[in-house]
């Protein structure tokens, strides 16, 4: 199995450096045969050298963050994106290397075809790349290891990846830890907890560790807040320290700076785009272009947020506080637009600048939706340790209709192992979600206010 995996993990390195590999390859005869000449500081060759390496390096970079290098990973359309936007973010800060190495703004003429040749070469080469690892390496089978709370939601959720995952049995822990770790043995390439007492889940996890069997975990809350905890070394015991405080004083100073400095910049850039998107909204219905709410940010703070409004006036007129649902008639057509590019979220710009919310953080709600929440799970709460955010953990790795469980958790993924570099590189990622149409996909219609039915009926959800 050890040997397998390795094999997999050459197999997708391979084919990953052969699209970088091309790409590299089509820049570097770009540059040679038309920039490296028109350019006013001559390079020596060691000089020109230099400048490719750092274009392979920044592409590199951005494509592994992205998640471009993950083929067999991460879906055809989602692999592409990110190939794009790694793409096209390397080969725009290069053009203004080129352009100050050349004293002005360079001549496009050879870039953009370049720039196209290179994306149309990743898209195809990303389709056949994951044909090839697929072809090669069949699904995973599954064991899975559940508890008394229904298990549909992860049934499906697996279901949806079926070029990865097979779910070939299910077992109740009821059944007894001994005989799941002797069938987890007998065939299957990897186990999955759900959901299940910690003391069965530690004597499941430790068998599979010491048998060098894969284990997918859905983690507790409480597992959540470790996984960022620091590493003491007092004594001759390992010691956790789990802090009283998120965020520490230079990190809170930092991450303001670099609201201030981005909200005015992108106030400015997105300006005109406000400007007719104000217009858009107000020529439809003639209604009001703002819409302002209630929301909650760090130690439950009230504000009002402002967007640009995407649904019809009445709305909400009988005072209810629903979340968007699919195919939501509420919405404008204009909405649906601005919804999907997400130019409603700009006038948010205005409450960063103002300290009301960050660039990165959980994403505020209104309080009488919180209050429903804390009903079924109070640590719900925890979410508001740090500002709310124009974007999140959770709108990066989640989507619109995420349950609050789940977004709790990857909330508290954030706040727990946060850094400034994380919030800048949930600040690219965020660009791949617009591209991504399950991101804005609303909640089902078996959800209250993003709630799974079993909280509906007074089910406890948390750990």
């Amino acid at each position: 199995m050890k040997r397998l995996e390795s094999f997999k993990r050459v197999v997708q390195l391979t084919l990953g450096f052969i699209n970088l590999g091309v790409q590299i390859a089509i820049f570097a005869y770009c540059y040679y045969s038309f920039y490296s000449t028109w350019m006013q500081i001559q390079f020596w060759r060691r000089g020109n050298y230099l400048f490719v390496l750092i274009y392979a390096f920044l592409l590199f970079a951005f494509s592994n963050m992205y998640g471009a290098l993950r083929i067999g990973y991460h879906k055809n359309v989602e692999l592409i994106i990110s190939q794009l936007m790694g793409t096209f973010i390397v080969n725009f800060i290069t053009y203004f290397q080129l352009s100050l190495l050349c004293l002005q703004l360079m001549n496009v003429v050879y870039y953009l075809p370049m720039t196209v040749i290179q994306l149309l070469w990743a898209a195809l080469w990303t389709i056949i790349s994951n044909a090839v690892y697929r072809s090669i390496f069949p699904p995973r089978e599954l064991l899975l290891v559940h508890g008394d709370r229904p298990i549909d939601s992860i049934v499906s959720k697996f279901a949806t990846r079926k070029d990865k995952f097979t779910i070939s049995k299910t077992m109740n822990v009821s059944e007894g830890v001994e005989k799941i770790c002797l069938e987890a043995l007998e065939r299957y390439d990897a186990v999955v907890i759900w959901d299940i007492p910690v003391d069965d889940r530690n004597k499941i996890l430790k068998f599979c560790y010491g048998k060098s069997i894969r284990v997918y975990i859905m983690p507790k809350i409480s597992d959540v807040i470790l996984s960022g905890a620091e590493q003491l070394h007092f004594f001759d015991s390992p010691l956790l320290l789990t802090r009283e405080y998120p965020l520490k004083v230079e990190e809170r100073f930092l991450k303001r700076f670099i609201d201030i400095l981005f909200s005015v910049l992108l106030i400015i850039i997105t300006f005109p785009f406000m400007i007719i998107t104000a217009l858009l909204v107000k020529c439809y219905d003639g209604g009001p272009i703002l819409y302002k709410q209630v929301r909650c940010t760090i130690d439950e703070k009230e504000f009002k947020i402002v967007k640009f409004r995407s649904m019809r006036v009445d709305a909400e007129k009988d005072g209810v506080a629903c979340l968007a649902k699919k195919n939501d008639d509420r919405i404008t057509p204009i909405g649906k637009f601005i919804r999907r590019v997400r130019l409603d979220e700009l006038p948010q710009l205005f409450n960063i600048l103002k300290g009301e919310m960050s660039f990165i953080g959980p994403r505020p709600e209104r309080p009488e939706i919180i209050k429903q929440y804390m009903e079924v799970m109070p640590e719900f709460a925890y979410r508001m340790k740090v500002k709310a955010g124009l974007a999140g953990y959770a709108q990066v790795y989640g989507k619109y209709n995420t349950t609050p469980y789940d977004k709790l958790k990857l909330d508290l993924c954030y706040i727990e192992n946060y850094s400034v570099w994380l919030d800048l590189k949930l600040m690219l990622l965020t660009l791949k979600v617009l591209f991504n149409p399950d991101a804005t996909e609303g909640v089902k219609e078996e959800q209250v206010t993003a709630m799974l039915l079993e909280a509906k009926e007074g089910r406890k959800v948390d750990d």
